[in-house]
């Protein structure tokens, strides 16, 4: 019997699009490893950045994040401010000395069942190669502090849109 490594992944997945993916992989029997803990949400837009690293905080190896098509999002824009927000949490995670790679976005259709397949597949590959996520005590203390710090980038970046907006019209 062998302790080969394996990483336990929590997935924020959109209702829309990533979860009915999911569902439909397995109505159809397309298979994936068990490694996933999914969460839906109704928005990809609405996954706050504390729960993300929260996630990491209480033990996940990594974070998937299933968003909807580009342009097929059920709230306008709620998969592009997510998108938005990947660079933000990737920066942030960095600082704390976690792998950029542990946290993966990816868009995903309704449709998309064999899809969700390969990405999970690849991710505990990925994410088997990395190893086990170890944090010291000392990072632990700045998640809080490091989840403020993105939600103020996040809102300038937001702000700073509005404003071209309204100049452009």
């Amino acid at each position: 019997m062998t302790d080969e490594f394996e990483p336990t992944i929590l997935a924020f997945i959109c209702h829309w699009g990533a979860s009915a993916a999911a569902d439909l992989a397995g109505v159809s029997r397309v298979q994936y490893p068990p490694n996933v803990i999914p969460i839906t949400v109704k928005c990809s837009g609405m996954i706050d950045t504390r729960y993300v690293l929260a996630a990491f905080k209480n033990g996940a190896d990594g974070v998937l994040i299933g968003a909807c098509q580009k342009g097929d999002c059920h709230y306008m824009r709620g998969n592009e401010n997510a998108a938005k927000r990947m660079g933000l949490l990737k920066e942030a995670i960095s600082k704390l000395g976690i792998d950029p790679k542990r946290l993966k976005f990816e868009r995903i259709a309704g449709f998309q069942s064999v899809r969700v397949s390969t990405i999970v597949k690849n991710y505990v590959n990925e994410l088997k190669e990395i190893g086990p996520l170890e944090l010291s005590p000392t990072v632990e203390k700045k998640f809080e502090e490091t989840a403020k710090e993105v939600k103020e980038k996040y809102q300038e970046s937001l702000d700073k849109a509005k404003e071209v907006d309204v100049d452009e019209a």
